[in-house]
Formats: structure tokens, C-alpha cells, sequence
């Protein structure tokens, strides 16, 4: 646990009818959330726009800064409707997937699709998987525009399932229109974060933030993992990204669940090399949509994603849908102060090559001080977050706070691992009580004793950013 009794790792939770209750909502923010999730796969524009008003206000009522992530839908390969809503599968059955069925009438036999193109992009042999995975198709032959298919593993099959080819290749590109609408509002509304479905390459990252930027927004871009094709272009992906997804839903499917663990520890490893913070998703405290309690298998699961050096994890049905949504965000702040109990000492980060700025050396350089000394928290004085984000990738049980007057600054600090956001409008011109203001400042979110050190980062060129370069340590009277 860190000395400040703060909790490091991040919670996500994402809205929906279980949370349009103000009450409701005000019990999550005081259980310990983080960042909300605005899954644009439902509602209307007018509903979500009417959500980033609710938590903004609720947010500010509660005396909390809490950051929004818009998800967009992304690319979803769906079935289409059946006429009866649903039919059963047995296995062996014959199924066809036709891509030119009307939308509402399929039956026993066979359904539409969403992805038009889908024909032309699987073959004899080809294994499709249906509703996550709890429906296989062995796909026997494709005639014209259906798909001739075979039930490998059969079960109930209803409305609008997702589709995935096993071992991923469909070419369907990451932004759809509904997708570019979308960002539009997100960028309106000032959306802190964006996350991207279905990516595949770095073009995807960037050809969004175009879009985001364009439309008025200056949030972090987070990119989705959960293609098979993610997996081969990640260095390139997380390079061009803020932060990365990793969604293993969808890409257990595509991969096989056999490979999410170690997969799993190899991109929270390579996003933190660098600079680029994670959530991990899909399931964590699945069984408290309905229950009050946990399994133990869930509290191992979000245990093990926080000690490989996850950013953040994130809550999905549990919340939006969930009997009891504040009671799981206080199960998963237990179950983070449980996992972080034991400090821990800074890894090997980026030892193969030289700091690319003063910025960076003087985070790094802030670390190490911080960890071999007496500090109890480390103030960075920021104007765009990049130096505490960089801070935050050195492993610490040590508190950063991220002192900006910037509220869209603050906001954007919040999906880091440690990194807490402190608004302040310190008055930078006057030098000689600018130390008495870092301390009153960080009383309101921490207890500090007489003596206790703190360590400041910031830059000579007051109010300009990137130019980080001075530390210094500072005592509280």
C-alpha cells in the first residue's frame, strides 16, 4: 500500500441503466471510481451527451475528479434477427450464414449478417464462433453468398451475436460511420479518453485521432486489443497510442483462451516500456452482476492483472446492468489494496537506450530519488500530464500527484497507475510562497507531518509545456 493509504490501480466502470441514478452514481464516485465508460454501442447521442453532463456534475458535487472514456462499437460482426428471437443448435447441425438475408428472418436453417463482405473472406475449413465463443461453426463450403457451416459446439442462439473467425483476418477497417459520427460528439463533449474497437494496425490509431482532434477533442487515444492482426502490429500500435485495451472477450475468441494469460503480461510489459498506460477487461468480477460477493477466481484474476503492472481494470455488465454497482467498485478497491500491500522497487525500464529530453530524465530521475529516500509523495507540477505519466511507469509505492490548473489536465491523469490529479492555480509568479502552496495544496488529499519531504518536479519556463527540468525537495512545516 502506499504511504498515503491511496489506492495505485485504477477502476473503470462503465454506465448504463443501473447507473442513471444520481444516488447511485454518487455512491460509485465515493466507493472509489475512476474513470467512467461511455459504451457507444447503446443509446443515442442525446442519452450520452446527457451522461458526460451527469458525471461532470455529479462528479464536482462529490468533490472528485473523474475521467470519461468514450468506446466506440467499432466494427462488430454480427448475425442478424431471427424471426422467433431465437432457435437452438445442435451439434452437427446444418447452418447457413447468408449474406444477403433480410435482417429479421432467420430461422432454424439460416441468418443474415452484418458484414456484408463476409463470403469473401473465409473458406472450407474455416472455424467461425458465435456469442464469444459458445457457438462454433466449421464453415464446409460457400456458394455465392452463403456459408455453408456445420455446428461444432451448439447451444442457444439469439439476435444480433457477435461473430469472430478463429484465428482473426477479416478485413473489416477498425472505424465505421457510425463510428465517425461518434467522434464527432465525443470530441463536442471533450471526451477525455477515446478507445478504439477492433484495431488493427497504427493507421487506425491515427487516422482516429485525425477524426478526434479535428472534431474539438484533446483526450488520450486507447487502443483495443482484440484482433488477432493487434497482436502482430503491437509495437507499432502502442507506439502511436495513449493507452491500450486489452479486451479478452473478442480476442480469446480469435487467439483461444489458452493464450490470454502470458499474453496478457507481455502487453501490460511492452505498453509500460513505453510510456503507454493499460486497462485490462472483459469479465473481472463477472458473477457480481448478480451476486454481492466475488469468486475467488475473479479476485485472483484482477489480483494477477494488478501485479503484472496493469493501469487500470475495468468494469463492464457488473456495472451498467448490475444489481449492486458501487458495492462491486468497493470489492475491487479491497481487492487492489490487497494486491498492492507489498511495495514495490523499480524495474528494469528501457536500460537499452538514453532519455529523449530533460523531461523524461528528470521523471526518471525522480523516481529513483523518490525510492531511495524518505519522501512520502512526489508533486509534479504539470501542464499536459506527460511527466507524471512518465513517472508512473517506474514501479512505486510512493504517491504522484499531478498538480495542474488545467481541469482537462487533471481529467486525463486519471487512468494513470499512481498518479492522482491535484487542480490548483498556483500563482507561479510569486516564487517565494510558491513551496507553501505545493504543501496546502497536497494537504487537502494526503495527512503530512511536520518534516515529511516531498519532492517537486517542474520547469523554469512557468505555464509551458514540455519543459520539465528542475527537482527539488521541499519539507512540510
Amino acid at each position: 500500500m502506499t504511504q498515503s493509504g491511496l489506492r495505485r490501480t485504477k477502476t473503470v466502470a462503465t454506465l448504463g441503466p443501473a447507473t442513471d441514478d444520481d444516488v447511485v452514481f454518487k455512491e460509485m464516485v465515493e466507493s472509489g471510481l475512476n474513470v467512467v465508460r461511455l459504451n457507444f454501442s447503446h443509446g443515442s447521442h442525446e442519452e450520452q451527451t446527457e451522461r458526460f453532463n451527469r458525471v461532470r456534475r455529479l462528479a464536482k458535487e462529490c468533490g472528485q475528479t473523474v475521467g470519461i472514456l468514450v468506446d466506440l462499437q467499432g466494427p462488430k460482426i454480427r448475425i442478424a434477427k431471427f424471426k422467433d428471437g431465437r432457435i437452438h443448435l445442435d451439434v452437427g447441425d446444418s447452418f447457413v450464414l447468408d449474406c444477403q438475408q433480410d435482417e429479421s428472418t432467420g430461422n432454424q436453417t439460416s441468418i443474415g449478417v452484418t458484414y456484408k463482405e463476409l463470403y469473401k473472406e473465409v473458406q472450407s475449413g474455416s472455424e467461425l464462433m458465435l456469442d464469444d465463443g459458445a457457438i462454433q461453426l466449421k464453415v464446409l463450403d460457400v456458394n455465392g453468398q452463403k456459408i455453408h457451416c456445420e455446428t461444432l459446439v451448439g447451444g442457444e442462439l439469439s439476435n444480433n451475436k457477435g461473430l469472430n473467425l478463429r484465428g482473426g483476418g477479416l478485413s473489416a477497417g477498425a472505424l465505421t460511420a457510425k463510428d465517425k459520427e461518434d467522434i464527432i460528439v465525443a470530441g463536442r463533449e471533450k471526451a477525455d479518453f477515446l478507445a478504439i474497437s477492433f484495431v488493427r494496425t497504427a493507421a487506425d490509431v491515427e487516422e482516429a485521432r485525425k477524426l478526434f482532434f479535428a472534431a474539438g477533442g484533446n483526450g488520450g487515444i486507447v487502443s483495443k486489443i482484440e484482433r488477432a492482426e493487434a497482436i502482430e502490429n503491437l509495437d507499432e500500435i502502442i507506439d502511436a497510442s495513449d493507452g491500450v485495451m486489452i479486451a479478452r472477450g473478442d480476442l480469446g475468441v480469435e487467439i483461444g483462451d489458452e493464450e490470454l494469460p502470458m499474453l496478457q503480461k507481455h502487453i501490460i510489459n511492452a505498453a509500460r516500456n513505453n510510456d503507454c498506460f493499460t486497462i485490462t477487461a472483459t469479465q473481472m468480477m463477472q458473477s457480481m452482476i448478480t451476486s454481492a460477493l466475488p469468486t475467488r477466481a475473479e479476485v485472483m484474476d484482477v489480483a494477477n492483472a494488478i501485479i503484472d503492472g496493469t493501469d487500470a481494470v475495468m468494469l463492464s455488465a457488473e456495472t451498467a446492468v448490475g444489481n449492486h454497482p458501487h458495492v462491486v467498485i468497493q470489492t475491487i478497491d479491497r481487492v487492489c489494496r490487497g494486491a498492492e500491500r507489498k511495495r514495490l522497487m523499480p524495474k528494469k525500464y528501457r536500460d537499452d537506450r538514453n532519455f529523449r529530453d530533460s523531461e523524461e530524465a528528470v521523471a526518471m530521475a525522480s523516481m529513483y530519488i523518490a525510492n531511495k529516500s524518505d519522501v512520502v509523495a512526489i508533486v509534479s507540477l504539470t501542464e499536459s500530464g506527460h511527466t507524471p505519466r512518465l513517472m508512473s511507469r517506474i514501479s512505486s509505492g510512493i504517491p504522484i500527484f499531478a498538480l495542474s490548473r488545467h481541469p482537462d489536465t487533471a481529467q486525463r491523469v486519471t487512468l494513470l497507475r499512481g498518479v492522482y490529479p491535484l487542480t490548483w492555480d498556483l500563482d507561479l509568479a510569486n516564487r517565494d510562497t510558491l513551496d507553501d502552496q505545493i504543501i496546502r495544496a497536497l494537504k487537502g488529499k494526503m495527512k503530512l507531518n511536520k518534516g515529511d519531504q516531498v519532492l517537486v518536479s517542474f520547469g523554469d519556463m512557468r505555464g509551458v509545456k514540455g519543459q520539465t527540468n528542475t527537482l527539488k525537495i521541499i519539507s512540510a512545516d
